[in-house]
């Protein structure tokens, strides 16, 4: 080999180790820098699912079902009231058996309701905090909104209402390395969020639970 030429093959030989230095290093630190980016986008996320929630559950309470379209949401926390009530068991005289037995007074137990006034669900739920008319939007994201559904599943002869608010992995993570995204889509884990997506609620099951685990947040029924 030319004497010339060493030099020339010591840089090469050189930038190929520094090459594949970086990408040993690079293969160990990437996932670990992802999952920290992930955990923390995560939390935020979940936290905007879990305002999402609470407040479609009110919506049920008041009206009896719950909605699909964030602006009616937002309305209905604005306007609406939960009725505060007091429920006291009692006896009242049961006419049917007192005739039955001649005259003879029978009671029988009842419940009275009685209605004590009226709570604002937005101090209820939010108190002096407006974030409720912010949660559609996704965080870290612009211009991206959760997708709402809302709708009824039959059982037992009865339509039950149901919710389901999400967000795909992808979108929340749309700035990482699209390896590692594709893997999270795919992972199956009792500590980490399972399937392609971050949800709330279900149009196929009636359930109100978020599908993250308790790490990320409490996932109240």
């Amino acid at each position: 080999m030319p004497t010339k030429l060493k030099p020339v093959l010591n840089i090469l030989l050189w930038a190929l180790i520094v090459f594949l230095g970086y990408q040993t290093w690079n293969s160990v630190t990437g996932p670990i820098k992802f999952n920290k980016i992930k955990n923390k986008r995560y939390e935020v996320v979940i936290k905007s699912l879990m305002d999402i929630r609470d407040a479609q559950l009110a919506h049920r309470q008041v009206t009896g079902r719950f909605t699909d379209n964030f602006d009616n949401l937002v309305k209905f926390i604005d306007t609406a009231k939960f009725t505060i009530t007091q429920r006291t068991d009692s006896q009242i005289i049961d006419e049917e058996l007192t005739a039955r037995y001649g005259g003879v007074e029978t009671m029988k137990d009842t419940v009275i309701i009685d209605t004590l006034g009226f709570k604002p669900v937005k101090d209820s739920l939010f108190k002096n905090s407006d974030r409720y008319k912010t949660m559609m939007n996704v965080p870290g994201v612009e211009n991206v909104k959760f997708n709402l559904q809302s709708g009824f599943i039959e059982q037992n002869d009865i339509n039950i209402p149901v919710f389901e608010a999400s967000v795909k992995k992808e979108v929340i993570l749309h700035d990482q390395e699209k390896d590692l995204v594709m893997q999270e889509n795919q992972i199956v884990s009792v500590d980490g969020v399972n399937g392609d997506a971050l949800i709330v609620g279900s149009m196929d099951e009636v359930k109100t639970i978020g599908n993250w685990p308790k790490t990320y947040g409490v996932t109240k029924k």
